[in-house]
């Protein structure tokens, strides 16, 4: 979907004139940016949405992405590349296993007198952050079928 696509669906259930309002904006610009861009024979404006695009890909800096996902209540998580499957799960299996348990060491640690500190709060984000990168690669990777079929542990005879 493209941006103004986006835009034109949020419209359709939230009030142009306020978001005009709130961000002390015309409406006529509010109401372009839901329109095709101008190069694609439309009347549109370059909406924010584009321009965030653009500062992504100029910067190539995944802390945009994050903030933006943070400020509407989420997290940013990086497709995976692909995982092809080597011919053994559990080293795999254990890559997560050990990404969870370097994460709880880290908590332990930052908790281990009572009190978290905004640079112990940042290792422990990056901690996590690492553990849903690993996780996801794997579940991409199963996703994808690159691990086939598991065997059945009680084959029926």
């Amino acid at each position: 979907m493209q941006s103004h696509e986006v835009l034109r669906e949020v419209l359709k259930k939230t009030s142009a004139k306020q978001i005009a309002a709130d961000m002390a904006l015309s409406l006529s610009l509010i109401y372009k940016w839901a329109e095709p861009p101008a190069d694609d024979s439309g009347s549109g404006a370059n909406n924010p949405l584009d321009r965030i695009g653009q500062l992504i890909h100029a910067t190539r800096d995944p802390r945009i992405a994050q903030w933006v996902c943070e400020q509407a209540g989420g997290f940013y998580i990086r497709n995976p590349q692909s995982l092809q499957h080597t011919g053994q799960l559990i080293p795999l299996t254990n890559d997560i296993v050990q990404e969870f348990a370097d994460m709880l060491a880290t908590i332990a640690q930052a908790a281990a007198d009572n009190t978290i500190t905004r640079q112990e709060a940042k290792t422990i984000r990056r901690r996590w952050e690492d553990l849903k990168g690993v996780t996801e690669r794997f579940v991409h990777a199963a996703e994808s079928g690159n691990f086939g079929e598991l065997p059945e542990l009680n084959p029926k005879g």
